[in-house]
């Protein structure tokens, strides 16, 4: 229950390598597909088990988690595809009838697409430490009855990771087709890829990374700090206290807008362009417009301690540091890869989608594929560049879901 409702690949590298130029936009542009979800998604319980958690030797008693699926598991239960979301997203990726509104993967998922809800039976879950559905920050504390807050014990991915397999378990699942996540949700994919190498056929990692270069982290920093230090924020016990550190929020959202897409776009887009001729400190530009349009939008309908602690645990990623050498961690990861990433993404630039494919093929997997995308969009390639997307992912899961219809026959 909630209170808040890469080096680069060689020429003659092994991985199959391809580049895709998309210059079709449009000079508005668009934008991603996400709402305030509070009803429509399924709910996994786990109870009466503790659930050990990776930092400071704490465990949560029991959490929920919000999933939605579309299309059908089938008899055998091996036609399972997991979608790990980005930082703020929902579990809300398609439209189904339970909830009709256009999901964040709307064009992507479903009937003939490229995840293909004829052939796979599809989930995507809202995050542990989210506020669409799963326990956190937000959530109340059953010890307490009031809501975690700051007491919330901290998350890293591996636990975002570990807890979805528990709804997997539940689900009756051992072995899933695929793992396929972006951003947050391609760290995720990955990291899945080591820890359940035996229960995870192929994984997509999308704008992803072995682990957050110094730039990144600090973009994230400086949005916890707008939020920390907003006077409403009350440490993180906001909740009753009639207070929202709104204008914290607003600016966090205003910063991760810049890191989400392009310089190229906003060229084009914005330019240099005015909406005020009042010549004074205000703002002048269209592009500071947009900016606050979209910081004060996201800012109220996504609670600021999630952003908090999920951010944070992106932060920490580390896909090879509980080995000696990088090569250790991927050697683990033998199931077939799609790496895919854009090449005007400054948040998680090309070249670390670049390292981790090659840093795969050096480990030994013979089963790696790069796509680089030449979209304008920048991080956010992921959510709108649907025909480039869409033909990466198709292509890695189409001739394998034939494989699991002639299983089906034979049964």
């Amino acid at each position: 229950m909630h209170f808040w409702s890469k080096l680069l690949l060689s020429p003659t590298s092994k991985a199959s390598r391809f580049i895709f130029t998309r210059y079709a936009h449009t000079i508005e542009g668009p934008e991603p597909a996400y709402h305030q979800i509070v009803s429509g998604y399924q709910t996994y319980k786990h109870e009466n088990e503790s659930f050990p958690l990776k930092y400071n030797n704490k465990s949560l008693n029991e959490f929920q988690l919000a999933y939605e699926t579309w299309g059908k598991l089938n008899v055998k239960k091996n036609n399972a595809v997991l979608i790990f979301t980005g930082l703020s997203a929902s579990s809300h990726a398609k439209s189904h009838d339970q909830n009709t509104k256009p999901g964040w993967w709307e064009q992507i998922i479903g009937p003939n697409l490229a995840i293909d809800t004829n052939h796979f039976f599809v989930i995507c879950c809202n995050h542990l430490g989210g506020c669409y559905g799963s326990t956190g920050p937000s959530s109340i504390d059953p010890k307490t009855n009031k809501a975690y807050g700051t007491s919330f014990p901290m998350l890293s991915v591996e636990d975002f990771v570990r807890s979805q397999f528990q709804l997997l378990k539940h689900l009756g699942i051992e072995k899933l087709h695929a793992s396929i996540g972006s951003s947050l949700g391609g760290m995720c994919s990955i990291l899945s890829g080591l820890l359940f190498s035996k229960n995870v056929g192929r994984v997509a990692t999308i704008s992803s990374c072995i682990s957050p270069y110094p730039t990144a982290i600090a973009l994230r920093y400086l949005q916890r700090k707008m939020i920390m230090t907003d006077p409403n924020w009350y440490g993180g016990h906001y909740y009753d206290k009639g207070a929202y550190p709104l204008e914290g929020m607003r600016i966090a959202r205003e910063i991760a807008t810049l890191t989400y897409r392009s310089g190229p776009e906003w060229l084009e887009r914005f330019g240099l362009r005015r909406f005020n001729d009042n010549i004074n400190l205000s703002p002048t530009f269209e592009i500071e417009s947009y900016l606050q349009y979209q910081g004060l939008t996201f800012a109220k309908k996504y609670d600021p301690n999630s952003l908090l602690y999920i951010s944070k645990a992106m932060d920490l990623f580390n896909l090879t540091e509980d080995y000696e050498k990088p090569s250790d961690a991927l050697s683990q990861i033998q199931c077939p890869v799609l790496v895919l990433g854009s090449q005007t993404d400054i948040l998680f630039p090309i070249w670390q989608q670049k390292q981790l494919a090659e840093g795969l093929i050096e480990a030994g997997n013979a089963s790696v594929t790069f796509f680089e995308l030449n979209s304008i969009f920048g991080h956010d390639t992921f959510l709108l560049d649907v025909n480039g997307v869409s033909t990466a992912l198709k292509g890695f899961l189409e001739i394998s879901a034939l494989s699991i219809e002639e299983e089906e026959m034979e049964t």
